[in-house]
């Protein structure tokens, strides 16, 4: 007996800055984030890309992905794309794209990763506010004598 449905794993899930596709199909991921340091708040990113594959399932699938605010209620921004593995064997990589993000405060945000309503994956993504030296500030290093 040959199932027809089998809910997929998630291979993997990386927060980029940016993903490009080569003629081969190959994908070209860049800047993949850990955390986002800003010198001033509130900032906005001008788009965010989360890069996910799929495979180990069968049959047709929705793939939710939430950016979620601190207070680990608020939904920021929400992508949902629709895909189908015909067999176990395959993969799927779906990449969403999350533009103009504002982040009004430092704290850890999160991606939630989820397919049929299923959570696959929760991380966080820490927003760290880090004011830039003031201008009148003397360098803690010596200078060099003439």
């Amino acid at each position: 007996m040959n199932p027809t449905r089998i809910l997929p794993d998630l291979q993997c899930s990386l927060l980029c800055e940016d993903i490009r596709q080569e003629a081969t199909g190959n994908f070209i991921l860049l800047g993949v984030m850990n955390f986002i340091r800003v010198p001033k708040l509130p900032i906005t990113a001008m788009r965010l890309c989360v890069f996910n594959r799929w495979t180990a399932g069968v049959g047709q699938f929705t793939e939710s992905v939430r950016l979620i605010a601190p207070d680990q209620t608020t939904v920021l921004r929400k992508g949902e794309v629709k895909f189908a593995l015909q067999d176990a064997t395959l993969n799927a990589t779906n990449v969403t794209m999350l533009p103009q993000v504002e982040f009004k405060a430092a704290g850890n945000y999160f991606i939630e990763v989820l397919v049929d309503d299923v959570m696959k994956l929760r991380y966080a993504l820490p927003i760290i506010h880090t004011p830039p030296p003031e201008q009148g500030q003397q360098s803690s290093a010596p200078k060099p004598e003439a």
